[in-house]
């Protein structure tokens, strides 16, 4: 028998994260999913860049993550922009409660994609960044690049 190719998923960044926030502790959380959009989620049709992740008595959800409506649909499409609870365990809820209560702290999604045909949502605990900090990551990176090319003309 032949071998199933390994279909290759698309993973969705978030490209606001790394940039407006330090990123702590990270978590992988299970998303509860319509089926028109896992169906549109695996083609890649979402966006996450203006989502975040709010902490309620029902557990954590994420919002403003834009997953677009799926073409061949019908009228039992979904709302592009609804809430979608994310699974997690007691206890990382708990770590999650905690870091967001002591302050200065937010749940931000980094990434969507797929875990053994599950759809999963890697969140992180952030802490936002001054425009002091902003500047001083462009500096590292300008001087980091210009090592790199001292070192490649070198060659």
């Amino acid at each position: 028998m032949a071998k199933r190719k390994e279909q290759s998923l698309p993973e969705i960044n978030n490209p606001k994260a790394g940039r407006d926030y330090f990123i702590g502790q990270t978590f992988e959380a299970g998303l509860v999913l319509l089926g028109t959009e896992v169906k549109s989620l695996r083609l890649g049709r979402a966006n996450i860049a203006d989502a975040f992740v709010r902490l309620t008595p029902k557990g954590p959800v994420l919002f403003h993550a834009h997953i677009a409506e799926y073409d061949f649909g019908n009228h039992h499409n979904h709302d592009p922009y609804r809430t979608r609870r994310l699974l997690l365990n007691a206890a990382e809820i708990a770590r999650l409660t905690e870091a967001v209560r002591s302050g200065g702290s937010t749940v931000i999604p980094l990434k969507l994609y797929f875990k053994h045909g599950l759809a999963k949502c890697l969140i992180a605990i952030g802490k936002g960044k001054k425009q002091q900090d902003r500047r001083q990551d462009i500096k590292e990176r300008e001087a980091k690049r210009e090592i790199s090319r001292a070192m490649h003309r070198r060659q």
